[in-house]
């Protein structure tokens, strides 16, 4: 088969053997780019300062510290300034742990490749590859970083598999220049053409590289799909949502309360600092960023569990699937193969059999059966036979030849498809018919069948590296199988308890695919579809359009082809499922990106699989999925609590700050109690409801439903928000109406606020967590020093409480804590 390919990039470098010096390579880059897929933008430092001074409470605490300035209170104005100092530190910690966290996936993502450049072997990242570098390739550096031609091979064979979907190695030869090509395009055969993400099974070569980065084969298919855009998920829309309707509130409120206190002359200075203290009371600017702290969480709880979160808000998505559509080999599957069974003819042993496998294998190369095969001669203790020459395997061939001295006997032993080497053996018709028979028992167990042979050669074969034609001696046959990992039942077993279903979807014999669905109790006695006969446009009529909930119910499907892939995949989205697809090559991209998460491997994915998904999986493990699943869940019941927390203890601090100066009182809360409450709620909403999925809540629920709050919890908050505020008021107003001073009403006003938060901590979480109980007893005993400092009773306008305040304090406190746990609201 035949390819047009350009040369225009390179033109003037072919025949360069030394490779590129500097002086090119800058050209190069500079005119065509990094050799990379999605485009990295933007300073990280500059982002994150802007999303550092993206936080509302800084700007609220300066304005109002240059407030406090201008009017000659500068020791308030220095109070001020101080106190944003952990807000703006808190801030640029989060930050710069999601960009940390960021750029250490990105470096497991980076891959080196070996180099000539100006006559020397030099190791680069792949992401500095040029058009017109010399490429060294082997199978100890497997993967194609770019698209070229082979200058030069030694028996290389590629794996193509990820672009064509054909399993078969491709044999590779050299090219051979007319010389009309150097000026432009010109046909050549796609033997001689590499591609990125292909992979070298045996052999090695050097790789003129042709195109980079989007240019390249599998970086156009990526591109195809990038353009998809990601729905925002239900959570991010409802926070939008909430956000956008309580910043419209609060400015209609704070203008009103402005106006009000003004119209009552208090003046132009009481008046903005009501309208400012309302205001950051009101704006809701802790749920976006516990939900991207949260997230940010997940991203590294997720990595611990071998899964690499590349879209952080794949962590909210990851608890709430329903749909599982995953690959067989090397995710259930351990996709390492195994020598299960043999089968030897009459007068040889396992161990001969097994010296003959070996002597027609490649001891240095990565093909699987011949890594199966020295890990079992190393079991039994057998040295691998030096091989005096060999014939590589070769798609045409479907054999591999290897010359050895065995016994003072010059040996040519053959390793490959049971066809082809019963077709040269000295056997009867009915005894290959009987082997055949055999082979065929295996390979519908899910068995890769090998047949080994041998015979003696003269050394002018063995020099000339002659194969006999005929007359082969039949060993036996070998049988290879990809076990289930053992810990996929459980995860399978745990998918069916939360409602989360598992399609296996496969390439493989439906045999096969059953076989290792049953090892890992997948199947129910539902239907294996075998798919391969149908094309997309007849999958979509025969189930997707006729019955689009066709494929809830199957657990199998066979012989799928990567479009019929993707078509199921789009199936199940439009029914309402939320959908997880893995996938490894180029040819899983689209299905990839059309899923819900997108989970790629990273042991054996390419690339390309991997910068579209959301997820990466380093262990290539199905229960890892699950693992992240759970994590997720957990993850999801925590933002919940945090932001129950939220709305429990701004609810009652924003009406206070509402409604006491509409009333005509004095401010209940000046800005350094403002501060006060900010550096109480912002830790507890991040970090108190940190709890992963052992210590999880007493009270577990699926997390499938799109609503983030139930009725019932909504009804709790609004109950206990209004009951505590009205209490807040009374505290107040009678303190002022009974002759104490406004410090002493604020005082109690503070001290319900601030233990109230902390026992919202202890009704929501029951103190399992170390961090939990840190921030209870933290919380208590800050309220009581700042309350009883005679230091800072100026600064924070306050007066001690007496015991009796106190104890009705904590009798308001225990109670509401009751109800909150008598209501099971975890």
């Amino acid at each position: 088969m035949q390819r047009k390919i350009s040369f225009r990039n390179i033109v003037s470098l072919i025949g360069r053997s030394s490779g590129l010096d500097e002086k090119e390579v800058t050209k190069q880059r500079s005119k065509f780019g990094t050799n990379e897929i999605v485009e990295r933008v933007g300073s990280p430092w500059l982002e994150l300062i802007v999303d550092t001074l993206k936080d509302p409470m800084v700007w609220f605490l300066v304005s109002i510290s240059a407030v406090f300035y201008f009017i000659g209170e500068f020791s308030e104005s220095l109070i001020l300034i101080l106190a944003t100092l952990p807000l703006i530190f808190m801030d640029a910690f989060l930050h710069f742990r999601t960009q940390a966290s960021t750029a250490g996936l990105r470096s497991q993502l980076s891959s080196k490749v070996t180099l000539l450049r100006e006559g020397k072997v030099v190791i680069v990242d792949s992401l500095d590859i040029v058009p017109g570098d010399l490429v060294v390739l082997s199978s100890k550096n497997l993967f194609l970083p770019a698209d070229g031609y082979w200058e030069e091979v030694d028996s290389l064979q590629v794996d193509e598999s990820v672009l064509t979907g054909e399993a078969f190695p491709v044999k590779k030869s050299s090219i051979e220049f007319d010389p009309f090509v150097t000026s432009g395009e010109a046909f050549v055969e796609t033997s001689v053409l590499g591609f990125a993400g292909t992979r070298v099974l045996t052999g090695k070569g050097i790789l003129r590289v042709l195109s980079t980065g989007k240019s390249t084969s599998y970086g156009e298919i990526v591109q195809s799909v990038v353009k998809i855009s990601h729905e925002r998920t239900p959570l991010q829309s409802a926070i939008l949502e909430l956000t956008r309707l309580l910043v419209y509130a609060s400015v209609v409120l704070c203008l009103a309360i402005a106006a009000i206190r003004f119209y009552q002359g208090h003046g132009w200075l009481d008046a903005l600092l009501s309208a400012a203290v309302l205001a950051v009371a009101a704006l809701p600017e802790e749920f976006p960023v516990v939900f991207s702290f949260f997230l940010g969480v997940g991203v590294y709880r997720l990595a611990k569990h071998h899964a690499l979160v590349r879209r952080a808000v794949s962590v909210e998505n990851i608890g709430r699937v329903t749909q599982i559509c995953t690959d067989k080999t090397g995710t259930i599957t351990i996709g390492k193969l195994e020598l299960a069974h043999f089968v030897t003819s009459d007068n040889f042993s396992q161990t001969q059999i097994l010296l003959m496998a070996l002597a027609a294998s490649n001891a240095e190369g990565s093909d699987p059966v011949d890594i199966a095969l020295i890990s079992e001669a190393k079991l039994r203790g057998i040295n691998i036979p030096k091989r005096l020459n060999v014939i590589p395997f070769t798609e045409d061939r479907k054999r591999e030849s290897g010359f050895f001295l065995y016994d003072n006997d010059l040996i040519c032993a053959i390793k490959g498809s049971p066809e082809v080497v019963l077709s040269k053996s000295d056997l009867s018709q009915n005894e290959k018919l009987k082997w055949i028979k055999e082979v065929e028992n295996l390979a519908k167990g899910g068995h890769k069948v090998l047949a080994v042979g041998a015979t003696l050669v003269s050394q002018a074969g063995v020099e000339s590296c002659l194969e006999p034609e005929g007359g082969i001696t039949l060993y036996g046959i070998l049988a290879f199988e990809d076990p289930a990992r053992p810990e996929v039942k459980e995860a399978i077993n745990y998918c069916k308890d939360n409602a989360i279903k598992v399609l296996m979807i496969t390439g493989d014999h439906p045999d096969t695919a059953g076989a290792i669905a049953k090892d890992v109790g997948l199947i129910d006695s539902k239907p294996i579809i075998v798919s391969a006969e149908l094309e997309p446009e007849k999958l979509e009529d025969k189930w997707i359009l006729k019955n689009p909930n066709f494929f809830k119910s199957v657990d199998i499907v066979a012989r799928c082809n990567p479009i019929q892939k993707l078509r199921i995949v789009e199936s199940l989205k439009r029914v309402g499922e939320l959908v997880v697809v893995t996938g490894d090559g180029v040819n899983d991209v689209p299905a990839l990106k059309a899923a819900d998460i997108g989970v790629a491997m990273g042991l054996r994915g390419t690339r390309s699989a991997r910068e579209v998904s959301s997820i990466i999986l380093t262990d290539d493990n199905f229960s890892t999925i699950v693992n992240a699943i759970r994590e997720g869940k957990q993850l999801f019941e925590n933002l919940r609590m945090s932001f129950k927390y939220l709305l429990l203890i701004h609810m009652p601090f924003v009406l206070t700050a509402a409604i006491i100066p509409l009333l005509g009182y004095p401010l209940l809360y000046l800005p350094i109690h403002v501060v006060w409450l900010e550096l109480i709620i912002h830790p507890i909403a991040l970090f108190a409801f940190q709890q992963d999925a052992k210590q999880g809540p007493r009270r577990q629920e699926l997390t499938t439903r799109k609503s983030f709050f139930n009725r019932r919890d909504l009804v709790i908050i609004l109950g206990i928000g209004l009951g505590l505020t009205i209490i807040l008021v009374i505290f107040y107003i009678s303190a002022v109406a009974e002759g104490e001073n406004v410090a002493h009403g604020r005082a109690k006003v503070m001290a319900l606020l601030s233990l109230w938060s902390a026992g919202i901590v202890v009704a929501l979480t029951g103190g399992r967590t170390i961090t939990a109980k840190l921030i209870i007893v933290m919380t208590t005993i800050m309220t009581i020093v700042l309350i009883h400092s005679s230091l800072m009773d100026k600064v924070l306008h306050l007066t001690p409480l007496h015991l009796v305040d106190w104890a009705k304090v904590c009798a308001i406190i225990f109670g509401f804590v009751l109800i909150l746990l008598k209501k099971n609201f975890q």
